[in-house]
């Protein structure tokens, strides 16, 4: 295993903490264990960099026009694709993602390692800008760091840094928009050229239906919209899709959420609002719940104690004869008594009976020689394991993130109300999709049934806490929202 570079100064020493946090995240989705990931991250780490420096090297010891090339975490990134085709090549292949494998033999892989004009429009255009221009528009699109993070690092101007950002971006689809042009192509495509470039321009311009047929068909020509549409919020897919090539999505995904954990810890002036605000949130929930909690406990006191009480009426029935459990419910099997353990499911629901109030009286009415078996101020609904104490304990959040004709993107948060120690979220499907990926957690699906496991990093939850992870499907026809979640085997509550 070979060793990382060492940095030349205290500046790239910094640069390489996050280049390797960046290569470290993507080799994590390339590969089959920690181990695997730790070792591809090190090679392809130390094959960019000498890389790298090589191109520096050569660009101060020559003149003219300078040659092409990546910004160092997108080059970096690239070197983590190539040192996996080499482990394929050398036998190795059991060590990386079987769909990585898939893709790494198919012409998808070999697009981006062939003739220079038949590779993704973004990687083209990426690598024709300036890499100062380069490394901006990756590190605020794909890696999504703020920006005045991107600001302090490429020593930007604070007062110009958006309108820097926003020219950056339309020089990228500039880069894009010739590089479709030099792209060979057929008839047809070259027919869209004009059309495609003045629809992408205008974000109030409607895709006209053959042209939206067309970019249904043509992976070149939809690639080259996604890169030329600057609104929309496409732009970091494009890049990463672009770039990278497989796990592009997966590793944004990775990145961002990376970026929002930077932000909660180290940016003052938004956590600390955001923070206490979720803080306030959490409390206001304890609040309200212990305090329907404390209201159904005193009102099952108060319901006991008005029942133990001597009057008129009780002792006439008792005494012609009649159902003592009407006028005694403590005599009952199970009465008022056990409410106090069921209060904590049917205290949450302000809109439910306050256990011990209606569900007495009707817990004791028919035949005395037949007591009612359900506990006595608890619904039939929490009667068993599956009632609603289990359906109340977690809610889950489908986000459809993405979609394209034949695939999507969404994201699973899950909020839980009890501390897991280990999590295992499953669902069924509707409509015969099918994973392909996922990310923050490894997946199992039997038919339309699908199971996400926590990974080692994410296994616990704490009371009150969310576990979020997020999956690549493909889809055909239709593609409703899934149903039937559960944690644990539990049912949870979609919102």
């Amino acid at each position: 295993m070979p060793d990382l570079p060492t940095p030349k100064d205290a500046a790239e020493a910094a640069l390489f903490s996050e280049c390797w946090d960046a290569v470290l995240s993507y080799a994590d989705l390339c590969t089959s264990g920690s181990t695997a990931a730790n070792q591809l991250a090190r090679e392809a780490f130390a094959l960019g960099i000498r890389e790298a420096r090589a191109a520096e090297d050569a660009g101060a010891r020559g003149v003219g026009r300078r040659s092409s090339r990546l910004p160092r975490i997108p080059l970096l990134l690239t070197a983590v694709r190539t040192t996996a085709a080499a482990w394929e090549a050398r036998g190795l292949g059991h060590r990386l993602d079987p769909d990585l494998r898939l893709w790494l033999n198919s012409d998808k892989a070999a697009r981006y390692v062939g003739p220079p004009l038949s590779r993704p429009i973004a990687l083209r255009g990426l690598r024709d800008m300036q890499e100062p221009d380069a490394a901006l528009l990756w590190l605020a699109e794909v890696e999504a760091l703020p920006l005045h993070a991107v600001i302090r690092r490429q020593g930007l101007d604070p007062a110009a840094a958006v309108e820097e950002l926003n020219q950056v971006r339309g020089l990228f689809r500039d880069r894009c928009h010739r590089n479709h042009l030099d792209t060979p192509m057929d008839a047809e495509c070259r027919s869209y050229v004009r059309l495609l470039d003045a629809v992408t321009r205008s974000p109030a311009a409607d895709t006209p239906p053959d042209l939206s047929r067309h970019l249904a068909t043509c992976v070149e020509c939809a690639e080259a919209a996604a890169c030329l549409r600057l609104h929309g919020g496409g732009l970091p897919a494009a890049l990463a899709q672009g770039v990278i090539g497989w796990g592009g999505l997966a590793y944004l995904e990775r990145r961002r959420r990376a970026s929002e954990v930077r932000l909660g810890g180290g940016r003052p002036e938004l956590p600390d609002a955001q923070g206490a605000a979720e803080r306030s949130a959490a409390g206001r929930a304890r609040v309200r719940r212990n305090g329907m909690l404390v209201a159904a406990v005193l009102v099952s006191v108060l319901a006991l104690a008005v029942s133990m009480m001597p009057g008129d009426s009780g002792g006439e029935n008792i005494a012609k004869g009649g159902d003592p459990a009407d006028s005694s419910p403590v005599a009952g099997p199970g009465s008022v008594l056990p409410s106090a353990g069921p209060a904590t499911s049917a205290a949450p629901s302000s809109s439910r009976p306050a256990p011990g109030v209606s569900a007495t009286p009707t817990a004791t009415r028919g035949d005395a020689g037949k007591p009612d078996p359900e506990p006595q101020g608890t619904s039939s609904a929490t009667a068993g394991t599956g009632g609603s104490e289990d359906e109340a304990a977690c809610e889950v959040t489908y986000d459809l993130v993405n979609q394209w004709p034949d695939g999507f993107q969404a994201t699973v948060t899950v909020t839980t109300a009890v501390t897991l120690d280990s999590w295992r979220v499953a669902w069924s499907f509707r409509d015969g999709q099918r994973i392909d990926q996922m990310w923050d957690a490894s997946v199992a699906q039997n038919g339309s049934r699908v199971t996400a496991t926590a990974a080692d990093y994410n296994r616990s939850v704490a009371a009150n806490g969310t576990l979020t992870f997020g999956f690549l499907a493909s889809w055909q026809k239709k593609n409703t929202a899934p149903y039937a979640f559960t944690v644990n085997g539990r049912a949870c509550t979609a919102s």
